[in-house]
């Protein structure tokens, strides 16, 4: 096949596929994953409350942390979050969203909603008692949520760019 031929293949393509952008901030997918953000990081990296986010891990759950390695399912991710990010209040990791950062931009499949992709920025704190929250590090974030029997599982989870 010729460039040509090659191109106007490329391009018929590309206008035959819908656009797909990122979401409204309003619309009902960005506010529900905007929850899930919130019930796994509030409730469940910032005041320990599992129990309040398991029902969003996929079984399977992939993990990529650019300083922490990988973690490949649901079990060693959530004794990764007791057993590290829970495990000392003494010293207790925070985690806070970079307000305006956070993107989802809808996946379909034949026109049919199937996933999510989530990114965002966060900042890390560190709170201690008797002391002032002190940022420690911030980082980015890509999530992949899939709807799985009307709903949404987080499957696969990027974290990079940790800057101290």
């Amino acid at each position: 096949m010729n460039f040509k031929a090659a191109f106007f293949v490329f391009l018929s393509a590309l206008i035959s596929f819908p656009a797909f952008s990122q979401e409204a901030k309003d619309s009902e997918l960005y506010i529900t994953l905007k929850k899930n953000d919130s019930l796994l990081f509030v409730e469940g990296f910032n005041n320990c409350r599992i129990a309040a986010f398991e029902h969003l891990i996929s079984e399977d759950l992939e993990f990529y942390h650019d300083q922490g390695g990988v973690t490949t399912n649901k079990e060693d991710f959530l004794s990764n979050v007791r057993n590290n990010i829970c495990s000392s209040p003494n010293k207790k990791p925070i985690r806070k969203l970079v307000p305006g950062s956070l993107q989802v931009f809808p996946m379909y499949e034949n026109g049919k909603l199937y996933g999510a992709i989530q990114i965002g920025h966060h900042d890390f704190f560190i709170k201690e008692p008797g002391k002032e929250l002190y940022q420690t590090s911030t980082a980015l974030f890509t999530h992949l949520w899939l709807l799985v029997d009307r709903e949404w599982k987080l499957k696969r989870v990027l974290s990079s760019d940790h800057k101290n």
